[in-house]
């Protein structure tokens, strides 16, 4: 049985305490994961606080010298890293080697913008007093980043939060979700080989309690970058005192589809969104909102290719639908489609589990009220309700606690800007689905979605301090 180790100060490192892994499809023991204590999280931190003098002293070439040789180890053992991800996190093996691929490109652009932090000259001699002053602004890092990361993109959103922190000169306390450490622990390999100084990396796994509650409030954090749950993200934001927060937490993403659409283009699109990775996707597509002008159309052939779709092992390069991350989240699953028809929804399509793997779902006629509407649903289910207008459209994407991304399918250009304008999420996807990202852009949300932006140039910007400097010539 593969034993696992923490990953603190450049040394491998055996755990008290042990606990099985289990695979959420096979539900087979694959590894035993050491559970840390508050005294191996504080040797972590103690690790991290050391290195920061050398981090942040380190050039610019230096840090992206080391996320180049990063990127060209994640290259060489692709193969690998999409089993891990598949084996863990019951991810489709065509869909965990996409995430690799991205988590390449991700490391790709923290290694270029390593060399792209910089400040600005200001004319303080536009104000009256400024006379004989030369002023400029640095960035600086921050120091020690702590980062939770979730189980559904282990590899890439770890990417998100460990790329920038290094191309920053930061140093990183990782505790990745219980459920995928084997991808964060595989980091570690390969960031010691890469060159990465001793401490700058540390990896603890175990409990969100027992880890997650010491590096949000240590006083040596300086940074605390998390993605998750609303719950657990406002409690984050609560305790952090003056340190620097970034939270990418839920939504319940939506797409509206005007009455111009050619309708055959996009269902293969919003399929996709709404089903890959078995709907565990942040920005997932759940809530699509069609004109009833080519609603019935739109159902039937939604329903049509949904049906389609390939159930089974994550593991054989032909399925598209596998299992849900634990046997909780299928039972909440099958609560909520329960509550859906009781509540007048018709469920056209699934509504049923085998083991850990619900059935892709759709559900029609679903008041807003329900919880696969209001709430986060991550699990692949998908409603779709009729509207009668735009302005009808914008109101039910808004009624939502939420507001990460959402997009709009039209061919008229007015009502594209109108939705931009009116549609209160952190991005509005004109002509796709909300589900669209690339890994440089913006991305983060507004309401209970989240604080602050991801997406590697942003985030540098959030895990830096700018600092300013003024000489008086005078």
């Amino acid at each position: 049985m593969l034993k696992k180790k923490f990953f603190i100060n450049g040394e491998w490192i055996e755990g008290n305490h042990y606990q099985s892994l289990t695979s959420p499809y096979s539900e087979e023991v694959i590894a035993e994961i050491p559970q840390a204590s508050e005294k191996e999280v504080d040797q972590a931190i103690e690790a991290a606080d050391k290195a920061r003098e050398v981090m942040a002293k380190m050039s610019a070439h230096e840090r992206a010298a080391i996320l180049e040789n990063l990127v060209r180890l994640i290259e060489e053992r692709a193969a690998e890293a999409a089993e891990i991800i598949a084996k863990e996190a019951a991810k489709p093996i065509t869909t965990a080697k996409a995430e690799v691929a991205r988590t390449i490109a991700t490391y790709k652009f923290a290694a270029e913008e390593a060399k792209r932090i910089y400040g600005e000259t200001l004319p303080l001699d536009a104000a009256q007093g400024g006379e004989g002053r030369v002023a400029y602004t640095v960035r600086e890092p921050l120091g020690i980043v702590t980062a939770i990361t979730p189980f559904n993109f282990p590899m890439n959103l770890v990417a998100h939060k460990v790329g920038p922190a290094l191309a920053a000169g930061n140093t990183i306390v990782l505790k990745p979700a219980s459920q995928t450490p084997l991808s964060s622990l595989f980091l570690g390999e390969l960031l010691e080989e890469a060159g990465l100084p001793k401490g700058a990396i540390n990896i603890v796994t175990g409990s969100g309690r027992v880890v997650g509650e010491k590096i949000t409030t240590d006083d040596r954090v300086s940074v605390v970058t998390f993605t998750g749950s609303p719950a657990v993200g406002i409690g984050i934001r609560n305790k952090a005192g003056l340190k620097r927060v970034i939270l990418e937490l839920g939504s319940n993403s939506a797409v509206i589809v005007d009455k111009n659409v050619e309708i055959d283009k996009i269902i293969s699109r919003c399929v996709t969104g709404a089903f890959s990775f078995q709907g565990q996707v942040c920005i997932s597509l759940q809530r699509i909102y069609v004109h009833e002008e080519v609603y019935e159309s739109f159902v039937e052939r939604f329903v049509e290719q949904t049906s389609q779709l390939k159930i089974g092992d994550p593991l054989h390069p032909t399925t598209d639908v596998s299992a849900l991350i634990t046997r909780n989240d299928v039972e909440r699953s099958l609560a909520w489609i329960e509550e859906a028809k009781e509540g007048g929804a018709k469920v056209a399509l699934g509504g049923k589990a085998e083991g850990n793997v619900l059935y892709p779902t759709v559900i029609l006629e679903a008041d807003s009220s329900l919880k696969v509407s209001c709430q986060e649903v991550f699990a692949p289910i998908v409603l779709i309700n009729k509207i009668q207008s735009m302005e009808e459209a914008y109101q039910f994407v808004n009624d939502s606690r939420y507001g990460l991304q959402a997009g709009i399918y039209t061919n008229d250009v007015f009502t594209a800007l109108e939705a931009s304008e009116k549609l209160h999420v952190g991005g509005v996807m004109i002509n796709d689905i909300p589900t669209f990202r690339v890994d440089h852009m913006p991305y983060g949300g507004v309401k209970e979605s989240g604080l602050g932006r991801e997406g590697i140039k942003y985030t540098i910007e959030e895990m830096t301090e700018l600092k300013l400097i003024v000489w008086n010539k005078n």
